[in-house]
């Protein structure tokens, strides 16, 4: 376990700065209500809807989708990038998430996992590209196609309990309040739980410091090496709220609270607020690092709700918003009943949040065992963009018109197709 160096600090506010945080938090309050008014509006008076979706246009429609090795083959199989990212374009996409870092191990030749782990990046992916460097092949045909393309660090912190990482580092995993690491069922996203060949997970600790400087390293060689347009981080850029009694997180909490150990509640509000504010201390610290590697590389995030991804994954992105250290918000909305995801659009926070930065609507296209209808996915843009949302991200490739579509990829590319138009688009 890493050492901790007692700390003591000593915080002297003067009456300028606290008159400030007081306008601060005005502010805040403030503009949430102007939020809510507005979401209310919008409910209320469809004719409103359209008045703010016209004013609030955006000069570009983001049009993205996600590429992921999660019941999906397109990073493995030869020519399968070439040919997706030569569609994307022909439809009038404008963005792409290819996965770079994923449960343990990168996808793309990385000298840090190779310190770290022994291998420089997924075995079967090296195998089937002959090890090409799929991730430069990417942003050099995505760029040719008039792609952006963000590298996402998909799962965050997760890894698998066998991974190499994960046995080189015991001590970085953090722990439930009995000891346990493995995480459980209500811990996972559901697509990990969809994958029959899914294998026992366990939680990076975000609070550890060897940990943070491990994820920036991957962070900073990405920016680096590659010609990326942004990088991204996802909902599991976080903690579940049930983890975090491992031991040096504890020592940690202890050292700051007169040597009390955390509560054995792990709801209860303090605890949530501490290791929130901790996981909010490492956003600015990577904002920072990556500004000064490259000033000009937007952070995206993709969360879900702030109420959930607060309460449930200690992830506090709306202070995030606030602090302008993300260039991009994507709302996760993967509700099933088109009334809850249009309800989920009109939370005062994601209005609110509007005011700092692009929003746009996260968009469940279909997995392997809840394929959408085509229909759906369209009603679902209609909302979005009459809202006045910055665009839309995907998730993922393959149930755009690929393997697991309940419709004919024919009838799915000329939705698609009809939808991201020149002249259809805002």
């Amino acid at each position: 376990m890493t050492e901790l160096a007692p700390r003591t600090e000593v915080v002297i506010f003067s009456q300028v700065d606290y008159l400030h945080i007081m306008n601060r938090n005005a502010r805040r309050c403030l503009n949430r209500i102007v939020g809510g008014v507005v979401a209310i509006a919008v409910a209320i008076f469809p004719v409103f809807s359209v008045a703010v979706s016209q004013s609030a246009t955006p000069l570009t429609e983001t049009r993205g989708v996600w590429l992921t090795n999660v019941s999906s083959d397109v990073l493995f199989v030869p020519g399968a990038v070439t040919r997706a990212l030569d569609e994307l374009s022909q439809h009038h996409f404008t963005t792409v998430y290819p996965v770079v870092w994923n449960r343990g191990q990168t996808f793309y030749p990385s000298s840090v996992s190779q310190r770290e782990t022994g291998r420089s990046q997924d075995v079967l992916l090296a195998l089937m590209q002959d090890g090409e460097d799929i991730l430069h092949r990417i942003i050099q045909e995505g760029h040719q196609q008039n792609l952006n393309v963000l590298a996402w660090f998909e799962y965050g912190f997760m890894a698998p309990k066998n991974s190499e990482l994960v046995k080189r580092h015991p001590d970085w995993i953090t722990q439930h309040r009995d000891r346990s690491e493995n995480l459980q069922e209500d811990e996972l996203k559901s697509e990990l739980l969809d994958n029959p060949f899914t294998i026992q997970q366990v939680w990076l600790n975000p609070l550890h410091p060897e940990v943070q400087n491990f994820l920036l390293s991957l962070i900073v060689e990405v920016i680096l090496n590659y010609n990326v347009d942004g990088i991204q981080f996802d909902d599991n850029f976080g903690l579940p709220v049930e983890l975090g009694y491992d031991p040096f997180t504890i020592e940690l909490y202890r050292q700051e609270h007169w040597g009390y150990p955390p509560p054995n509640n792990p709801y209860n509000s303090e605890w949530i607020r501490w290791r929130a504010a901790k996981i909010t201390d490492f956003m600015q610290r990577i904002f920072q690092v990556v500004k000064f590697v490259k000033p000009d590389c937007p952070i995206s995030l993709a969360a879900h709700s702030q109420s959930f991804a607060y309460r449930h994954y200690l992830q506090d992105w709306l202070t995030w918003v606030e602090s302008g250290w993300i260039d991009e918000l994507i709302l996760q909305v993967y509700h099933d009943r088109l009334y809850r995801f249009h309800q989920e659009l009109l939370i005062s926070t994601v209005w609110y949040a509007r005011n700092f930065t692009r929003v746009e609507v996260g968009i469940l296209s279909g997995t392997m065992k809840r394929p959408i209808s085509i229909s759906e996915v369209k009603k679902r843009v209609k909302i979005a963009r009459e809202l006045g949302f910055d665009g839309f991200a995907f998730f993922y490739w393959e149930s755009l018109w690929g393997s697991v579509i309940p419709d004919s990829p024919k009838k799915r590319r000329q939705v698609f197709h009809s939808l991201f138009a020149p002249d259809n688009s805002r």
